[in-house]
């Protein structure tokens, strides 16, 4: 056969067992990394992405993708340069996640891509789901597909996938990304059994009554998996949650700093004014001596000896160069201490806020540069339906997207990354691919399908999935048909109504919890008001209706909704949440359009 090498990925904590190390996990009296270290002992040489492990073999290479928790692609990415230009033929890509492989997995999957001659190889479970984690890859396609891409941090393998691939289907090949799968693969192997199925058993939650608006929230701040914590540059995760509190490394002021344009002065006056002259990031001017003064501008260190700033517009200077107080001048310090603001270890924000840009400045502002971090959320948009067409001239029966084009946008708002948008054609069993390729992101957005039409196929594909129905329906209009659940990947799936104001709607309702849930991020404190409309709106459910502020205060409701469009928002500068019966003046809750 010809000859392999591997490219082991064994990413370190999962945020959905609690942050434990994964790959340490015993099943069967071995860790997972284990079981993939054995699994490859037929390739010449090995290379482990993920933290640093002393008890492995010293001829392991051991390297970490940048920056850590940065995706299977980015691992991929550093496994392959640490073979370096003298990597063999063919490379196996292997997760640290899969406690059945047997010694037999990766030769098999070599024999095939010797004798096929294929771009790559990948192992397919009983269902014909391909792996693309338990593959092999010619050298060259797998290094030209990464060359492809602008950036590797965040991206799914999908991304790597060439046209030119075969899949086996083999046993032995169910992974393990929930306490639940453990639990189960910990079961079947005590029982003897080598390929179980390490899926959670369905959620009873097969229909329930829609639930009101609040709780709906509530459960997903509360109850969906925390993504995995990493360090991170804060300017490069703009979105993202701290995962712990983050403190000043240096001092702010850095130094004693003049607060304002004047003089450095030393004792009570008058006083003699030097040359020299201080600026902030210049020399710092040599010390004062009592009755002296030099020229100093905001933010120049201030001389040894100063007493106080004397502000320019307090200042007179005479001929000789004497430095007066003006009479009846306030008598200020104007220095900024040194550490005044903040000192060496002080809080600069605690675990749950949200990396923005005035946190990256803050801690910028204290030496801090990078810190322990979740998320931020990387979202897939799904559109269904094939009666809408994105681009392109409109055939019989269709009608433009008017909203897939600006989800990303929206997302945007609330610090969720779209790494993609696509579109479903209504197809009996296209959801099913599409939940199962949906552990290359946090979250998918799938915009239609969620009722019960003879095209609504996605309820149907999250039952066979056998996720996690956290909220079944929601009691509102528009948006009542709305869905979420939890793959056993961990990924959140939003569904969405297909009409474009209600999928907005609800979007803009439920985004802030799922971020919260998803990252751990201290909930956002709500814009409540009154709106003076209230009891022309308000009916037996609570409506989400576009608003506008009153001049006067507070906000005026449209009564009437148009949701098959987004023209209604057209001049408006955002939506309100009215509860049922509500009435004039009522305090409600304001959602902005940031656009």
């Amino acid at each position: 056969m010809t000859a392999a090498d591997a490219i082991v990925l064994a990413g370190g904590r999962a945020s959905r067992m609690g942050g434990v190390d994964k790959p340490a996990i015993v099943i069967g009296g071995r860790t997972m990394l284990d079981a993939a270290l054995a699994a490859v002992t037929s390739c010449r040489r090995t290379v482990v992405v993920g933290p640093h492990r002393p008890e492995l073999d010293p001829e392991i290479i051991q390297v970490r993708e940048v920056p850590p928790g940065s995706g299977p692609v980015a691992a991929v990415g550093a496994g392959l340069r640490a073979l370096g230009p003298t990597a063999a033929p063919l490379v196996v890509v292997l997760a640290a996640d899969l406690p059945f492989l047997s010694k037999t997995t990766v030769p098999e999957l070599i024999r095939h891509g010797t004798e096929s001659g294929a771009d790559a190889v990948f192992a397919a479970d009983e269902s014909g789901r391909p792996q693309y984690l338990i593959g092999v890859w010619r050298r060259t396609a797998l290094a030209g597909a990464l060359a492809r891409l602008e950036s590797l941090i965040n991206q799914p393998m999908k991304a790597l996938i060439p046209a030119d691939t075969i899949t086996v289907t083999m046993a032995g090949i169910a992974d393990c990304d929930t306490e639940e799968q453990v639990r189960r693969a910990r079961l079947a192997w005590d029982a003897g059994v080598t390929a179980p199925s390490a899926r959670p058993t369905p959620s009873k939650t097969v229909a329930g009554t829609p639930l009101p608006l609040d709780e709906a929230r509530n459960i997903l701040r509360t109850t969906i998996s925390r993504l995995t914590d990493y360090r991170a540059e804060l300017g490069s995760v703009r979105g993202a949650t701290l995962a712990a509190p983050l403190t000043a490394v240096g001092p702010l002021p850095r130094f004693d700093v003049s607060a304002m344009d004047g003089y450095a002065v030393s004792g009570d006056g008058p006083w003699q004014l030097r040359r020299d002259i201080g600026f902030a990031g210049g020399r710092r001017p040599v010390g004062l001596l009592s009755g002296e003064a030099v020229r100093i501008a905001t933010g120049a260190h201030v001389p040894d000896g100063t007493t106080r700033v004397l502000r320019d517009e307090f200042a007179r200077i005479d001929e000789d160069r004497t430095l007066h107080r003006l009479p009846d001048s306030p008598l200020r310090e104007d220095i900024r201490r040194r550490g005044e603001d903040r000192d060496r270890g002080d809080l600069v924000a605690p675990e749950g806020t949200a990396v923005t840009a005035a946190l990256i400045s803050a801690a910028a502002s204290v030496e801090v540069t990078e810190a322990l971090v979740r998320g931020p959320v990387r979202a897939r948009i799904i559109m269904t339906g094939d009666e809408i067409r994105s681009t392109g001239p409109l055939q019989t029966g269709q009608t433009r997207d008017s909203i897939g084009p600006i989800l990303p946008d929206v997302l945007s708002w609330y610090g969720i990354r779209t790494i993609d948008r696509v579109h479903l054609r209504d197809t009996p069993r296209g959801f099913d691919e599409v939940l199962g390729a949906a552990d290359e992101c946090d979250l998918l957005v799938i915009v239609g399908a969620t009722g019960g039409g003879a095209a609504d196929q996605l309820r149907g594909a999250i039952a066979r999935a056998r996720a996690r129905i956290l909220v079944h329906r929601l009691a509102i209009r528009p948006g009542g048909s709305s869905i979420v659940a939890e793959l056993a990947t961990g990924t959140t799936v939003l569904g969405l109504p297909g009409n474009p104001f209600a999928a907005l709607a609800v979007l803009m309702a439920l985004s802030p919890a799922l971020v919260e849930g998803r990252t751990g991020g201290h909930p956002l404190r709500p814009l409540v008001g009154p709106l003076h409309n209230a009891s022309a709106i308000s009916g037996p459910v609570t409506r989400i209706v576009p608003a506008r502020i009153a001049p006067d205060g507070g906000w005026l409701g449209d009564p009437q909704v148009r949701t098959t469009h987004l023209g209604g928002l057209v001049d408006r500068d955002g939506l309100v949440i009215v509860a049922a019966q509500a009435t004039d003046d009522d305090l409600v809750e304001f959602l902005p359009l940031r656009v």
